[in-house]
């Protein structure tokens, strides 16, 4: 009896072992990496200088996309322009708060000193990885179920936000909302008070809603893997990267 066609064994070409053996040595490489610093992080070593020279060495893409959480990171350029957005014309005292885009605060961390006027910028992530990214002070669990669950040391105290809410949906966006109203200082005429948040173009009429002081721009963020939704970015302040869009 012969044997069909399809009971043959299924065979890789030469290019594609290569390239399936390229990818498990980088993931391979990429693990030992993280696992390696995150157990740093956890022995809390006294050469702290060590520790965060190590860490100005991560990038984003030692933090493999979680999809089931909704982790779709930011691409190189567009996590740079909002991390740039956010510190145009801050100064030492400016507090900034990035919540559920830590891909723009790996960016950040890759700025040179002399872009970077102030130290006070906070990651909120539900992610624990990531706090081998910002570090113990810098660095809080944030739910977006829980909004009023944010840390007490930035209640009321954030100058700039950019808050980016996991789901595109409007009990996410709204929890969002009350998670920014809570962070964002109340009056400071020395600051100036900048919001971004940037979701899907379908979510437009309720960001217009939870949001009023926000608008939408000419700045199209983008993804690493592309995304099939349309992202636009929200934001109560123009400035050198877009302009409020008609």
């Amino acid at each position: 009896m012969s044997v069909s066609d399809d009971d043959e064994p299924l065979t890789l070409s030469s290019h594609t072992l290569a390239a399936l053996q390229e990818f498990k040595l980088e993931e391979k490489s990429r693990l030992e990496k993280f696992q390696t610093l995150f157990k740093q992080s956890e022995n809390n070593f006294d050469n702290k200088q060590k520790l965060n020279h190590q860490n100005l060495k991560l990038t984003i893409d030692d933090f493999k996309e979680d999809w089931q959480l909704s982790q779709f990171w930011y691409s190189d350029e567009t996590a740079s322009t909002l991390g740039k957005a956010l510190l145009e014309g801050a100064d030492e005292n400016t507090i900034i708060v990035i919540a559920s885009a830590p891909s723009v605060y790996a960016a950040i961390k890759q700025f040179p000193k002399h872009q970077v006027p102030t130290d006070q910028i906070y990651l909120l992530e539900f992610d624990p990885r990531f706090k081998i990214l910002a570090g113990d002070e810098k660095f809080a669990i944030y739910d977006y179920n829980k909004p009023d669950e944010i840390p007490k040391n930035l209640r009321y105290k954030c100058h700039r936000l950019l808050i980016d809410p996991p789901f595109l949906e409007e009990e996410c966006q709204t929890k969002s909302a009350i998670a920014a109203k809570n962070l964002l200082i109340k009056d400071d005429s020395n600051q100036v008070i900048k919001l971004i948040t940037s979701t899907g173009e379908r979510m437009n009429d309720i960001v217009k809603k939870i949001y009023p002081d926000t608008f939408m721009t000419n700045y199209y963020p983008e993804h690493k893997n592309g995304l099939s939704n349309e992202f636009r970015c929200y934001a109560n302040f123009e400035c050198s990267y877009w302009q409020f869009q008609d």
